[in-house]
């Protein structure tokens, strides 16, 4: 059985769940003048290297969320990477206006933090989104396709359908604003977030005094860390962004000319084959409709994890560091095979 939230809080790793990681810079930039705000989004970078790694976190998730990969390039290989990370509109550290948020309305504030950042060359951005971060993530490789150096969109979707039956997606929606007692609340989102392996395997993270018991555990102390700071985390910053989560659509068309504007080569898509929070079929419809006219060589990467659920980067923490990696190394060659071409012509 996993801990209870008492047991998770007298736990001695408890003070720890959230990393010191220090970052390079922290800062508030002003978003939303004319659509809302102006209201703060406030990030970290951490790292100083020349590859540049923006981070989108998905419906309720904090900006230490990100916590491993901000680590993993940010810090152990801070001379190559630069990471940034935010805390959306709604949640954590950033503004919580009362209005309504839109997926598209999320990616100006993206656009905002990176011109505020000095993140504005052609394809100097490498843009990671999962779950609604990863709508997002799409809203701004439209907005701006030519910034995007890579496009790396997990356990997301182009449009929500009805995969599950209409009175089970129903139960599943409205299951998400009742009332529950705390380890109610931990129980519903590990079984929806994780896959079962994970979550009685042993808790394998980096530790400062010892481990949790399993990764059951180590999730349901950073679910209690966060829920425990309401200026943090409130229902109705959740609600908000789930009104812009389940409102975000992108028709088939719209897919292709991102794909086009942005490069096929570039992009990937992750989906977990047992995702119980976006059902694998919106990964498969998002893959097909990026490759919708594809030619050859030129297509998406469609990538399905056996057995996972909604959070890849979480579960398989290595094996998504090494395909980030690896899309970047190709959209570098491609850059290269362009510039090649370009010094040709002239």
């Amino acid at each position: 059985m996993p801990l209870t939230a008492a047991e998770l809080s007298a736990h001695p790793e408890f003070p720890h769940v959230i990393w010191d990681l220090q970052p390079k810079t922290t800062g508030r930039c002003p978003c939303g003048p004319g659509r809302g705000g102006p209201y703060d989004i406030f990030y970290e970078l951490h790292g100083s290297g020349p590859e540049h790694i923006l981070f989108i976190m998905g419906l309720g998730g904090l900006k230490t969320a990100w916590q491993r990969q901000s680590k993993d390039f940010g810090h152990d290989a801070q001379n190559r990477y630069s990471v940034l990370v935010f805390d959306n509109i709604g949640i954590g550290q950033s503004g919580k206006p009362y209005m309504r948020y839109t997926t598209s309305n999320m990616a100006r504030d993206v656009q905002e933090l990176l011109d505020h950042v000095g993140w504005t060359e052609k394809r100097s951005v490498h843009v990671v989104g999962v779950s609604m971060g990863g709508a997002v993530a799409q809203e701004f490789a439209m907005l701006e396709p030519e910034r995007v150096a890579t496009l790396t969109l997990v356990s997301t979707w182009a449009r929500l359908v009805n995969t599950v039956g209409f009175v089970e997606n129903l139960r599943n929606r409205i299951n998400l604003f009742i009332p529950k007692s705390i380890d109610a609340q931990l129980e519903g989102a590990r079984e929806r977030l994780y896959s079962r392996e994970y979550l009685e395997g042993p808790d394998a993270l980096e530790y400062e005094v010892e481990p949790f018991p399993t990764g059951a555990d180590r999730f349901g102390a950073t679910e209690l860390w966060k829920r425990q700071r309401p200026e943090m985390f409130s229902r109705v910053g959740f609600m908000l962004q789930a009104i812009a989560a389940g409102w975000h659509y992108k028709s088939a068309e719209q897919l292709t000319d991102l794909a086009e504007k942005v490069g096929r080569k570039r992009i990937q898509v992750m989906h977990g084959s047992e995702d119980k929070m976006i059902s694998p079929p919106h990964g498969k419809v998002l893959a097909e409709e990026l490759n919708k006219e594809a030619g050859d060589g030129k297509s998406v990467r469609y990538l399905v994890f056996e057995g996972l659920g909604h959070s890849i980067p979480i579960e398989k923490r290595a094996e998504f560091h090494n395909l980030l990696v690896e899309l970047m190394d190709i959209a570098k060659e491609e850059s290269l095979h362009h510039g090649r071409a370009d010094s040709r012509e002239t």
